[in-house]
């Protein structure tokens, strides 16, 4: 979750930006750069690692400037290194860019670059981006910017500075930017905190804004030049809560911040036309006869979730285990079976050493990790990184929203190569998952209805999450969240399980939360429903807008946009991650730190 600075003042803008940045430090990164406008012209100075090896950097280069930007990167597009990290600028060095997101069509646009001259230094999706301003530059920096980004498609905030310019030019879309407005000064980051020594007063850029930022003041439009008006927001936040962007937790944060995960795991990896998906993997899928998918806590109900997709959309036979059971079974593995590790620290021993015994007798091996350089990326052959960003909530939300992506991307990836799953039906896979993001924002827009549930019963001594397929994992999420923060005893099953032994527990103080959104089994889960009814439970279900019929079994009722089938899990655990964060406020807990609980399980 990259970070960017950015100032035009009276100070040596090279402090500001290192000061900012440093700031920053806790959404993560692995490179750093700065670009400052000094009397020799534009210099940029960039080196991967952390702060340290940049600041180590600038002291010798002794840059002076009163205008800069800064950035620091969580890799996606080629690995961290000088090359790679930010700014990018153009071959005579006179822009610079830093950059957020991902520019999905950066493949393209980098052939045709390339075809009429361009050279690139870089492998990223970022450096297209200096080369495409240049390309439009005539003299204004702020109209070569909007005509640059209308050749774009993807998520970014993207800042630019030229030499010859007393002034930043910056835009955004999905990816946030926030403009500090000082005296003589203004200033642009990523976030508030890396702002708060200088200004309080704020304007937080929306969707499709740009904005030429001067000395003097802000110029703000649209992308077809139309002036707008935004207004200051006076920040009284400490450093702690702007680090959480004004949230009372970093888990609400995080929730929050879901849409634009699932951007950023998306994001340049799925190719609709071609219906396929490019996850730079190394394996070949034909040579896989059997799926072993070993997980822990949240990583393993996303598992769970992937084997569903796996043998629907590839027929690959798949076995989903904790991975703390999975080395004591002795399990059947051999040279034709991919072991897929999934972690969000990468470093949780439970699944390495499960892993390791795979590779023992001799299984392949995949990694679907957050952190980079961690201990099983380390030793798998293949990883695919998901790109959450640092989650420093110890409950999982968005790291576990990443995984289901990349379970889902996985599972189409192997269904085309295998020749399983038809190009017709991964194209309509592909544009469903495109539309995820902006499904999950709808969501989060009605959080004051799950507020109210919560309201109403916060007080119970027991829950029930039932799920049908791939809403069974769902269902376990959402009782692991309410367990979590909560403490509150909450237990899930399959559906249809229910009858065999469950059934006993439900009586008229116990919710049950049912996951009963339209699908193949959607008549079989409302027969579930009704047979909580019939014995006096009080029913939550999460259901499909425009299913008005399930208001007549279901005392309570959370609508969430329809999607595909397969891809629901993804629209429906966001109010079970809501109702058990309102609850445990409610209740008083922790949210951030629950009792016994660290965010990275690092011993047996």
């Amino acid at each position: 979750m990259c970070g960017i600075v950015g100032y035009i003042g009276f100070r040596n803008a090279t402090d500001v930006l290192i000061d900012g940045l440093r700031r920053l430090e806790y959404r993560g990164y692995d490179s750093a750069g700065v670009a400052v406008r000094t009397p020799a012209g534009l210099r940029v100075v960039k080196r991967s690692g952390k702060l340290a090896a940049l600041e180590s950097a600038l002291k010798e280069e002794h840059l002076e400037g009163p205008l800069g930007i800064g950035h620091t990167r969580w890799a996606t597009h080629g690995a961290p290194t000088d090359p790679n990290a930010h700014p990018h600028t153009t071959e005579d060095g006179r822009i610079a860019v830093i950059h957020n997101g991902i520019i999905e069509n950066y493949l393209e646009l980098k052939e045709a670059l390339k075809a009429r001259g361009h050279r690139f230094t870089s492998e990223t999706d970022s450096e297209v981006l200096a080369h495409l301003i240049e390309e439009k530059y005539q003299g204004d920096l702020f109209q070569a910017l909007k005509e640059a980004l209308k050749e774009v498609r993807g998520a970014y905030a993207v800042v630019v500075a030229h030499e010859d310019h007393q002034e930043i030019v910056a835009a955004r879309t999905v990816s946030p930017l926030v403009i500090g407005l000082g005296e003589g000064e203004n200033f642009l980051a990523s976030d508030v905190p890396a702002l708060l020594p200088y200004t309080r007063r704020m304007v937080f850029l929306h969707d499709g804004d740009l904005a030429r930022i001067t000395r003097e003041g802000v110029e703000v439009t649209d992308l077809q030049g139309n002036p707008l008006e935004r207004e200051a927001v006076e920040i009284d936040w400490t450093l702690e809560a702007a680090e959480k962007g004004g949230f009372p937790h970093y888990m609400l944060k995080e929730i929050y911040e879901q849409p634009w995960v699932l951007e950023n795991t998306l994001g340049g990896r799925l190719r609709e036309e071609e219906g396929d998906v490019e996850l730079g993997l190394g394996l070949d899928p034909m040579a896989i006869d059997r799926i072993h998918v070993i997980a822990c806590g949240t990583a393993a109900y996303a598992g769970w979730y992937g084997k569903y997709l796996l043998e629907a959309l590839a027929r690959i036979p798949t076995e989903w285990d904790v991975a703390s059971e999975y080395r004591y079974r002795d399990p059947v593995v051999d040279e034709r079976t991919l072991a897929i590790a999934i972690s969000q620290s990468g470093e949780t021993i439970d699944t390495l050493e499960g892993l390791r015994e795979a590779k023992r007798k001799g299984a392949r091996t995949l990694g679907v990790i957050n952190a980079k350089g961690s201990s099983i990326t380390r030793e798998v052959e293949d990883v695919l990184y998901i790109h959450a960003g640092p989650e420093i909530g110890v409950a999982s939300t968005k790291a576990y929203m990443a995984m289901l992506a990349a379970m889902a991307m996985l599972a189409v990836h192997f269904g085309r190569r295998r020749g399983i799953l038809s190009k017709e039906e991964a194209q309509r896979l592909l544009k469903e998952m495109r539309k995820l993001p902006r499904l999950v924002e709808e969501v989060l827009e009605k959080r004051p209805l799950i507020a109210h549930l919560a309201e109403k019963y916060h007080q119970a001594q027991d829950f029930l999450f039932l799920g049908r397929h791939v809403q069974a994992p769902t269902a376990y999420e959402g009782a692991l969240k309410l367990k979590e923060i909560s403490y509150i005893h909450a237990e899930a099953y399959p559906a249809g399980e229910m009858k065999h032994g469950p059934i006993a527990l439900i009586d008229e103080h116990l919710p049950v939360v049912v996951l009963a959104t339209k699908g193949p089994l959607y008549e079989k889960t409302l027969s579930n429903i009704q047979e909580v009814r019939a014995r006096g439970g009080k029913v939550i279900a999460i259901a499909t807008e425009g299913d008005m019929e399930i208001g007549k079994l279901a005392q309570d009722v959370f609508h969430v946009p329809e999607v595909h089938p397969l891809l629901a899990p993804m629209v429906s655990v966001v109010p079970l991650q809501l109702l058990a964060y309102e609850i445990a406020v409610l209740l008083g807990r922790d949210v951030d730190q629950p009792r016994n609980l660290a965010k990275s399980v690092t011993v047996e």
